[in-house]
């Protein structure tokens, strides 16, 4: 299915009670929701002996903020224990809290003891009501004045957040990746040029109750903080704000792509929220190379942007320069696109872009477009909560893990092997922050400010160490299962294995998979798993098309892949027939993407679903399909003994 619009809640907050401090301390203070919290003495606690080490501040005012984030992660579990203190007191007299009768109780027993975990399901009716302009403290003691819409596949979800901790926290998400690039010596200079980011926003709706309703970047990019934002040189774009702020995601893309053109050596940085839509930018390059280049040698802009605040801005940087109109015609004419990033913005340091969980797939792609850029993951968040950052953010992308910042939320993990049974049976022993265990993997349950307690994410992360006393996640998938025929049950973790496994056999042939997606078909017996594919060849550096052969190997290297009911399944049961990959023409998961938003997606927080069940979107992809071919024999399976 097209991701569907999720709307989440923001509320309005007073000011936390914050020390003294330097500017930029205060802001990351309420970056990380601190009111008046108690700094107990560290050289009372006890380090973990596989805990994280970081580098040096480049000066006193980074090495300010380096020691808080020390402070916070050394004193992780009196940090959490305050933290809920905070929540529980400042929402004691909301229903949801009076109906479980905590009395006021503000400790993590009582708490523990009376509050379930819920799921979003379990939320619907509350938050029905508010989007039907109930007014009463129901969630959040505070009212509620905004509706932030979050991209899924299946459901609606509503997630609330504090409008002016979203807003100062938003504000961060920028600012802070440039100090830790920069301030701890990752990367210098990054004060001295420019980012080209592919920033959007989309179109606005109102709830039943009247409230507005639009995605979380959208409310941070319309708001007063995005718009009269301060000069500050680690954060200067090449997109004009009147490009990102403009709903019509072809005119705004037309715009930042010109305008990042028109300043390419200036760029020191490359980015979009997701992967995807990084490589989304690149392919419209691909597509429009000839209107920049006509554009740029006359000075004029394309009569298909009509914006005008867009064209008004734009005319403020584009003058007549026939000279980078003919570099932009000999860069993309000849089709050559391995490392256009850095052909074309020769002093980019690094991408910025989230290349974790799904988005891993895209990370052979990126390099080859980017010439092997480093790729930064800065951060770990959603539309509930701001989790955690990197702390090594120019490590390779398969290396990330997020260091969750105790003073977010209040955090609570579900051991994933104890998941599957919490609908049966009693209910299951969550693990505090400070409990996780190395090596195991857990489900994030969130108690946030804004009123959502015990609230299962649905993220599957695994621990890999610690920083201090603060637990480092490697992200591993949403915990959804995407394709099942029969008893086999395939999530997009091993759908992703199973993937890359066959990408394998395409890298002699210079190919590689671009975008993917699924379906189960049942619609003949057996029924059998369908993976849409769309490749690149790498014609430039002798790649060639792959053959019937590789093709229908890949199908068979897949199935190999699977689990083991599923190659059970096929070659003991019969109840699954071989895997089908359908090869679809170039620009097609593009055209996907465009239907999506066409339907009230968020372009920024787009990504491509894993399975598609949606009739029409399946319409589409068959009708796109250049070539399909089967699996050419069962996997392998052998019986297992019961011991």
């Amino acid at each position: 299915m097209v991701p569907s619009p999720h709307p989440s809640i923001s509320t309005p907050s007073p000011s936390p009670i914050l020390p003294h401090l330097p500017h930029s301390i205060t802001i990351l203070l309420l970056l990380y929701h601190i009111s008046s919290m108690t700094i107990v003495d560290r050289s009372m606690e006890v380090r973990p002996a596989n805990s994280t080490k970081l580098g040096a501040a480049a000066c006193e005012k980074d090495a300010e903020k380096l020691e808080f984030i020390e402070e916070m992660t050394v004193n992780a579990d009196k940090v959490q224990e305050k933290v809920l203190a905070e929540i529980l007191g400042q929402n004691a007299e909301t229903e949801y809290l009076q109906r479980y009768k905590l009395g006021g109780a503000t400790d993590r027993k009582t708490f523990k003891s009376k509050i379930p975990m819920v799921t979003y399901e379990d939320l619907r009716p509350e938050i029905q009501r508010i989007a039907n302009g109930d007014r009463s403290a129901i969630l959040s003691a505070h009212p509620i004045s905004e509706f932030l819409t979050r991209c899924c596949y299946s459901i609606t979800w509503l997630n609330l957040i504090l409008r002016e901790k979203l807003t100062y926290a938003l504000r961060c998400i920028y600012w802070l990746p440039m100090w830790f690039l920069n301030g701890l010596r990752y990367v210098a200079g990054l004060d001295k040029g420019k980012g080209l980011y592919f920033l959007f926003v989309k179109s606005e709706s109102k709830t039943p109750g009247g409230l507005p309703a639009r995605p979380v970047l959208t409310s941070y990019y319309k708001s007063h903080h995005f718009r009269a934002r301060p000069f500050d040189p680690y954060n200067v774009y090449t997109s004009p704000t009147p490009a990102i702020l403009c709903a019509d995601a072809f005119q705004s893309m037309y715009s930042q792509m010109i305008c990042g053109l028109l300043d390419r050596l200036a760029v020191l940085r490359v980015g979009a929220v997701f992967a995807s839509g990084l490589l989304r930018a690149i392919r419209f390059l691909q597509l429009h190379w000839q209107e920049f280049a006509h554009d740029i040698a006359t000075g004029t802009l394309s009569s298909m942007v009509t914006d005008a605040a867009v064209r008004d801005a734009v005319a403020e940087v584009l003058k007549p320069d026939p000279g980078l109109a003919e570099f932009i015609v000999s860069e993309c004419a000849a089709g050559d696109w391995a490392g256009i990033i850095t052909r074309i913005w020769p002093n980019t340091k690094y991408l910025d872009v989230i290349v974790t969980g799904a988005m891993a797939q895209y990370i052979p792609t990126l390099e080859y477009y980017s010439g092997g850029l480093p790729m930064t993951c800065t951060m770990y968040a959603s539309s509930e909560c701001y989790f955690g950052l990197n702390l090594r953010p120019m490590c390779k992308p398969r290396e990330v893990s997020y260091t969750i910042m105790p003073n977010m939320a209040y955090f609570e993990f579900l051991p994933h092997d104890s998941a599957a049974a919490t609908a049966s049976g009693p209910p299951p022993q969550l693990v505090d922050l400070a409990d996780v265990e190395v090596g195991k993997e857990y489900e994030l349950v969130i108690t946030t400010y804004a009123g959502l307690y015990r609230y299962r994410v649905g993220d599957i992360l695994h621990v890999t160490g610690f920083h201090n006393a603060a637990p480092q996640f490697r992200f591993v998938r949403r915990k959804n299962v995407l394709l099942s025929i029969e008893s086999d049950k395939t999530d997009e973790a091993e759908l992703q294995r199973a993937v890359e496994r066959a990408t394998e056999l395409l890298k002699p042939w210079g190919a590689t998979v671009v975008e993917y997606t699924s379906q189960a078909d049942t619609r003949a017996i057996p029924g059998h798993y369908v993976i849409y594919w769309e490749l690149l060849v790498k014609e430039g550096e002798g790649g060639r098309w792959p053959g019937k052969e590789v093709l229908e190997a890949c199908c068979l290297e897949m199935e190999e892949a699977m689990n083991t009911v599923y190659r059970q399944s096929r070659a003991a049961d019969g109840s699954i027939g071989p895997l089908e990959i359908r090869v679809v023409r170039g620009g097609t998961f593009e055209e996907l993407m465009d239907y999506a938003i066409a339907r009230g997606a968020s372009i920024n927080q787009y990504k491509v679903p894993r399975c598609v069940t949606f009739p029409p979107i399946i319409e589409l992809l068959d009708s796109r399909v250049v070539e399909a071919h089967f699996s050419p024999a069962t996997p392998k399976w052998t019986p297992r003994r019961n011991y």
